[in-house]
């Protein structure tokens, strides 16, 4: 129970905690710490929800940690693991056929197999690799694709030539930047327009943002915003036309680097209100859960943000308020296990401006304490619509959010900077892990 209530403090946590769990528990419905009630009708029967802890204990445990400028949690130490230590006398630890630990590079071949990894062809014929021809071991072939995007190659002086001046942009001398101060970097751009705009187009900017992305410091690029809510796209045709050549491309362009996308699926915060949920299927068609699950599914993208702005308010006609959205839509996400198709980050962007210690410990603890969100992207300024621009000023209290740095992601756009670039990163990194480059 320690660990849970260190975990609990270690995020800021002062909600109540919520535990999925398999049925395996055996836990009652009359179960006055179930949590069931929250979960859809459509929820899978296998899932079960109960209570960690519930607000009040969640505030106990948050005063116990906090306590005396933190003295409980300062004196608490890892618990001691249990290993088996194979060479202490009487231990008795099994051996893998033939010598050797079982899977290490001394594991006996399997019978027929060959050790020189040859593909195996026949002259002016297809080649295959384990007796697959393309397509053939369950990948999709070429001619399979449908909306694919097949770039020209470009000459290897020429790629020399993109990627130097791509170091000498804005966002390529921010990226500069970050790596001096051990920021973890994503490249933010916006390819739906240029997509759109035909082929030329956007093979250009495919070319621009992979140059950008060949740095080895670029984790990823996050290709696309508001997905299915803005009116870029009209159909779903469109959606999966644009979100598949946007894929193949930049995995192409960008080989290793990780792909994200940002949107929003409105009906994961009605929890188990059904005219909730009818209503915002109808008000947003193109952002139900399951067309937004596909390009997961199908390994288009790696990374999925859910923006939290219509959590706030956007649900008061069902009587639902920010704290009961963002623990609906947190259950729905673990319950559908999308965490097991990509990672899954909270977008968080009204936390500039003058904020309270306790709307910047709710916004950013509650996706990761809720075991929905593996990560929390930040946006350091927001513009209005005349042009103003608000922007971070709680530092102190996002400071001591430190045991989740690493999950706490910047938006940063280096083009607009508050001071410059290379004193806005490195101010940024004493509250963030990685920062997103807002980037054309």
């Amino acid at each position: 129970m320690r660990l849970t209530l260190r975990r609990a403090l270690a995020v800021g946590a002062a909600l109540a905690l919520v535990g999925v769990m398999t049925p395996g528990a055996a836990y009652s419905q009359d179960d006055p710490r179930s949590c069931n009630d929250l979960m859809g009708a459509d929820a899978p029967a296998f899932i079960v929800c109960t209570w960690l802890a519930k607000p009040d204990e969640a505030l106990g445990v948050a005063l116990f940690w906090g306590a005396d400028d933190n003295a409980n949690l300062k004196e608490a130490t890892p618990s001691d693991g249990k290993f088996l230590d194979c060479s202490a006398p009487g231990s008795v630890c099994p051996e893998a056929p033939g010598g050797g630990s079982e899977g290490d590079e001394n594991s006996p071949f399997p019978e027929g197999a060959g050790d020189g990894g040859v593909p195996e062809c026949e002259a002016n014929q297809p080649c295959s690799v384990d007796g697959h021809g393309e397509g053939g071991d369950g990948t999709v072939s070429g001619s399979e694709q449908t909306g694919t995007f097949t770039p020209t190659p470009t000459p290897a002086g020429a790629q020399d030539a993109a990627i130097a001046a791509a170091a000498q942009t804005p966002a390529g001398q921010a990226i500069t930047a970050a790596k001096a101060v051990q920021l973890r970097v994503w490249i933010d751009t916006e390819l739906a327009d240029d997509w759109k705009a035909g082929t030329e187009t956007f093979t250009a900017a495919v070319k621009r943002i992979g140059a950008l992305a060949s740095r080895p410091e670029v984790a990823g690029i996050r290709f696309t915003s508001q997905l299915g809510y803005n009116t870029t796209f009209k159909t779903d045709e469109e959606i999966t036309a644009f979100v598949t050549a946007a894929s193949d491309a930049l995995r192409q362009a960008a080989p290793g680097k990780r792909l994200g996308i940002h949107t929003v699926v409105p009906e994961l915060a009605c929890g188990a209100n059904d005219a909730c949920k009818a209503e915002t299927r109808k008000r947003y068609p193109l952002l139900a859960p399951e067309k937004i699950e596909s390009p997961l599914i199908a390994g288009r993208v790696d990374q999925l943000s859910l923006d939290s702005g219509l959590l706030y308010g956007g649900y008061d006609a069902w009587k639902i308020n920010a704290t009961q959205a963002h623990l609906n839509q947190w259950i729905q996400v673990r319950a559908r296990s999308w965490d097991v198709l990509a990672q899954v980050a909270a977008e968080e962007t009204g936390l500039v401006g003058q904020v309270t210690a306790a709307k910047i410990a709710t916004r950013l603890s509650a996706p990761v304490k809720d075991g929905g969100a593996q990560q929390v992207n930040v946006w350091t300024s927001v513009q209005n619509a005349q042009g103003a621009v608000s922007r971070i000023t709680a530092w102190d209290q996002l400071k001591k959010l430190l045991p989740i740095q690493r999950r706490l992601a910047g938006v940063y756009n280096p083009t607009s900077p508050e001071t410059d670039v290379t004193t806005d990163l490195k101010k940024l990194s004493e509250v963030f892990g990685q920062i997103y480059l807002t980037t054309a």
